[in-house]
Order: C-alpha cells, then structure tokens, then sequence
C-alpha cells in the first residue's frame, strides 16, 4: 500500500498482486509471527504430541446460485480443499451465516441442505456456528464465513512448504481448468452461450488421501482465486527456481475455451474449485497420475509441465509453435465474487 489515503478495490480480492500486496503491506504487517508467516492455505499447529491444520474461509460469490452448485456446497469444497491440499485429513468445520433482512428461508434451507449434505460427502463434522441478521442493503442477500480442523500425519508435514523441489519435479493437475470461473459469470452475466459450462465445485479430501497413501507429495495447492498460474507464480518465489508449462498439455473444456476467446480472458488466471496442482518427482508423478485417472475427480489428469533450473522465479508457458511467454500473477481483477 503505496499511500495511507488509498482505497481497497476489488482487486484487492482477487488472489493477484493487489491481494498479496494487502496481506504483506497491512495484515502481515500486524498480525507477523511465525507460523502466519509460512501463509499457506492452512496453518499447521503442534498440539501436544499431534499436528493440527487450521484454516479459516469466507464466501461471498455472487450469484448464489450457479451450474454445479451454491454457496453452500461451495463452502465446504473450499474450506476442505484448504485443509487437504496443506495434508489434512478434515475433521470439523464451522459455518456462520451472515443473512440480509428479507431473505427468503427457503433459499435458506436450499443452501444449508447443500452444505450438510457435501460435509457428509466429505466425511467432516459441522460442530459450531453462528448466525447474524443485518438490515437489508447492509450485505448482498448471504456471506458465509467457515473454519475448519484437519488431522496432519508428520509424513505429510511439509506438503505445505514446498520443501525439497528440485528442477526435473514433474507438476499435474486432476482436470480441466477454469470451469468454476467461467461458470459463475456466466451464471451472473446471462451471456446464454449455447455450451454448457459448469463449476467444478468438488471436495478433494478423499482423492487426495488416495494420493498420499500410495506416493509422496512434495507440494499440493487447489488453484482457487486467481487460478493455476498465481499459484505457479507463487511457488517459483518460494523454490527460486522456474517453472515451464506446456501449453499443448493444458486441459481446458471446449465451453470454457470458448468463452475465454471471446471474453478475452486467460485459463490460467481463471478460478478453479475442484483442482489441485500437485508437484513430485517424475518417478513418483507416473504413479499418481495412476492413482488420480481412477477416481472420478481425476479422470481427466495430466502432467502440464515441470521445475526448470532456468528462469528462476519465472514461470513460463511454452505454445504448440515453440514460442514462449511469461505467465504473471493477476494484477488486478479479473472476475469478482467468485467465491
């Protein structure tokens, strides 16, 4: 934050630079100590003798509903998902419900059914919550505000930190990219394009957990806000080393394809709720892809690319002609209210 009497804008929510820019320059700022510190998407605590992940979600998307799910649904996969990817297994949630005056109990109870019925699918409790009514035109119909606790095995302990990622570690990813995104705004704009396109709304524990039963993870991340390529981006900050992706590899929907050549957007930076990008060394990423390609969430997973030596702190996206260009993080908003 360059000068005290700048404002927030909606780019500060949108997973890219203005947000990370935010959380150093105000939150860190405040908040620094050394387990926010790691800022991964759980924070992972010593408990006695057991190791406890943490995190906590807020949902705010807009339409509430959307092809694929709600913002019921919608809470649980992203709560859970933050939770997973950081090694978890999920344990309990809770849910708060911020409610504008006059909003109809049966959308209510459409949502809340959705929500108990994926935390069921998920295998986690919802153990606590809350419930606040404010007067209409003081929030947007429903916020959901979640947290959630996670069992960590110390063999999964470092998942989260990128530790020991060396150039030659292969990166894949379980399906198509961009569906969630694409799915909510064309739910909010109405642009009625004749393919269909759905969110990819989906709780991930359980594929995951089949993942790391079977071989070692040295990284996993869901690619939500701000898509695969602020995460790429991130974890190049983190491992100073590069990061190639081959464009030929990427997995995008021809629905989605479509909209974002005509809308003019990018896959990459397009928000996912059902992905996780997983890095391993090339031996073990043989077997995992094995492992994702049986279980329905993972029907469609690829290798998209690797760790380079070259470039460091780069990632770069390789076209089917040989041309190569830099692929950023999100400068500024892209698509709001997506979660």
């Amino acid at each position: 934050m360059k000068h005290v009497d700048d404002k927030i804008m909606l780019g500060h929510g949108s997973g890219g630079q203005l947000m990370h820019e935010l959380i150093k320059d105000v939150f860190v700022k405040y908040f620094d100590n050394s387990i926010l510190r790691e800022q991964t998407d759980a924070a992972i605590l010593s408990i006695g003798l057991q190791d406890l992940a943490f995190t906590t979600d807020s949902f705010v998307i807009d339409p509430l509903f959307f092809p694929g799910g709600n913002i019921g649904k919608l809470a649980v996969c992203g709560t859970v998902n933050d939770l997973a990817v950081s090694g978890a297994e999920p344990l309990y949630l809770s849910v708060s419900f911020i409610l504008e005056e006059g909003f109809p109990i049966r959308d209510l109870e459409i949502i809340t059914e959705s929500l108990a019925l994926e935390a069921k699918n998920a295998g986690v409790l919802i153990v606590t919550g809350d419930t606040k009514v404010v007067n209409k035109g003081k929030c947007d119909k429903l916020f959901i505000n979640t947290a959630g606790i996670g069992r960590v095995r110390i063999e999964d302990r470092h998942i989260c930190k990128a530790e020991n990622i060396k150039s030659g570690d292969v990166i894949i990813i379980n399906g198509s990219i961009g569906d969630h995104g694409m799915a909510v705004m064309n739910a909010r704009e109405s642009f009625n394009f004749k393919i269909k396109v759905e969110s990819d709304c989906a709780s991930l524990n359980h594929l995951i957990r089949e993942v790391l039963n079977k071989a070692p993870v040295k990284f996993m991340r869901d690619p939500t806000r701000g898509g695969v390529a602020t995460v790429l981006n991130e974890l190049v900050d983190k491992i100073q080393l590069g990061i190639e992706i081959d464009e030929s590899a990427l997995p995008v929907n021809k629905g989605v394809k479509a909209m974002c050549e005509v809308l003019g957007f990018d896959p990459l930076h397009i928000a996912n709720e059902g992905k996780v990008l997983i890095v391993a060394d090339e031996q073990n990423g043989q077997e995992i892809l094995e492992v994702l390609k049986k279980n329905k969430l993972g029907l469609q997973s690829v290798i998209i690319g690797r760790v380079v030596s070259d470039h460091p702190g780069k990632v770069v996206l390789k076209n089917e002609t040989g041309g190569r260009r830099i692929i950023d993080s999100l400068s500024g908003d892209q698509l709001p209210r997506i979660c």
